[in-house]
């Protein structure tokens, strides 16, 4: 039979693989999101994945949001991911409202700025995931 400890740790595990997929699924929808904007450009198809991508995108940065709060009140990690999450929900907002009122001089700054950040977080969590790995094999 499992004990406390050792179910709060599998807990723990697998919110932390939930925070690291949803970054990376919200890292994801913004290339994305990139790569439909040039097709804004050249297609009539890239208006329609352009929009159904900042659909997703949102959505996964929802899921951020949700991944960072299970990843903190079961594991009594740090909120810290939460403030991010809850950043980039702040600037995935900013962006909808930008696109729809089509002001590309802000839209397409913050866009990139949205995805260095993505790929910061993603960059962090990952090699917080691994250092723990070393110490944990050490």
């Amino acid at each position: 039979m499992a004990t406390t400890a050792q179910t709060t740790a599998v807990r723990g595990t697998s919110s932390r693989t939930f925070l690291q997929v949803s970054i990376a699924l919200q890292t994801l929808t913004l290339f994305f999101q990139a790569s439909t904007a040039g097709l804004l450009l050249t297609s009539s198809q890239g208006e329609v994945l352009h929009g159904v991508g900042a659909r997703v995108m949102y959505g996964a940065t929802m899921l951020y949001v949700l991944a960072a709060i299970l990843a903190w009140k079961p594991g009594g990690g740090s909120p810290r991911p939460i403030l991010y999450s809850t950043g980039f929900l702040v600037l995935a907002s900013v962006q909808v409202v930008l696109g729809v009122t089509h002001k590309p001089a802000l839209h397409v700054p913050l866009g990139v700025l949205m995805f260095g950040l993505s790929v910061l977080a993603l960059g962090q969590i990952l090699n917080a995931r691994r250092q723990e790995r070393s110490r944990t094999a050490g």
